[in-house]
């Protein structure tokens, strides 16, 4: 038996989670990750969209989202461009882990859109509307990793 995820969706509801920080940059992401959804067939009504203050705190949105039982897949989305300080290392780090930890701790697909950018350009780069933008990939993912747990899910049902 082979299991694999599906671009295409309904009947499912999602969680965005976007930084405001660097909101030039996390609403084409965020763009990007609303146009995945609506092509694999979800109807706006079933995405809740959580504006966070910055990156670090996109793990407790995402917690309080998946833990809450309302949402089949949670998107994580936010842009950390690295400065002249240790600051981007350690926020990067907290929030990779955060979100890995929220995945594996509620069992609800928490998917990761969080640009780690040298620069503001390589950042811009992965923001801009197409098939190269990150918050596509992030909300791809997520679709898919739904449609996985569900049919995981369905296995006992058999």
């Amino acid at each position: 038996m082979e299991l694999q995820g599906s671009p295409r969706v309904s009947g499912r509801r999602f969680a965005i989670v976007v930084s405001s920080f660097n909101q030039e940059i996390t609403d084409g992401l965020l763009r990007g990750a609303r146009a995945v959804l609506s092509e694999a067939g979800v109807k706006d009504a079933d995405v809740t969209l959580v504006r966070v203050p910055g990156a670090f705190e996109i793990p407790l949105a995402a917690r309080y989202l998946a833990a809450s039982g309302h949402h089949d897949a949670v998107v994580c989305l936010g842009c950390l461009i690295k400065g002249d300080t240790m600051h981007f290392e350690y926020i990067a780090d907290a929030v990779s882990h955060g979100i890995m930890a929220v995945s594996a701790d509620t069992g609800v697909p928490v998917t990761f859109g969080v640009l780690t950018t040298l620069t503001e350009e390589q950042a811009v780069a992965r923001a801009v509307d197409g098939p190269d933008n990150k918050g596509r990939e992030a909300a791809l993912a997520a679709v898919e990793m739904a449609t996985i747990v569900q049919a995981i899910e369905g296995l006992g049902q058999a």
